[in-house]
């Protein structure tokens, strides 16, 4: 019998350098739903004005985004708060959704390369 990759166990793709090329190739690769988003903002963020004064909050950005999104569990996870406190109608359950992606954004974004 033959050991089978399932969706339960998800293989995720380690953090690539933090460059915003590197950042790119991986989106590309593993997260390509994020690629048109991602190379929008570049251009007129970065490309656009020939400014690299914002290249680190937008590296910031867009590393926490790709670190959930290579994720499916993760990225589904968060999903589904945000659906849920979308839904919600009681102002402090909606709170406490949010609060708690908002402390998973915070998280992913210390992660190294090779992480």
């Amino acid at each position: 019998m033959t050991a089978h990759a399932t969706d339960a166990d998800p293989v995720i793709p380690p953090m690539p350098e933090r460059t915003p090329k590197a950042l790119r190739e991986a989106i590309a690769e593993h997260a390509p739903v994020l690629l048109p988003d991602f190379d929008e903002h570049w251009k007129w963020a970065i490309a656009d004005t020939y400014d690299l004064g914002p290249v680190p909050a937008f590296m910031a950005r867009w590393w926490g985004g790709y670190a959930i999104a290579r994720d499916p569990r993760l990225d589904a996870h968060v999903q589904d708060l945000e659906h849920r406190a979308a839904e919600s109608t009681d102002i402090a359950e909606a709170r406490a959704l949010l609060e708690e992606v908002a402390k998973i954004r915070y998280r992913v974004r210390e992660l190294e390369p090779g992480e």
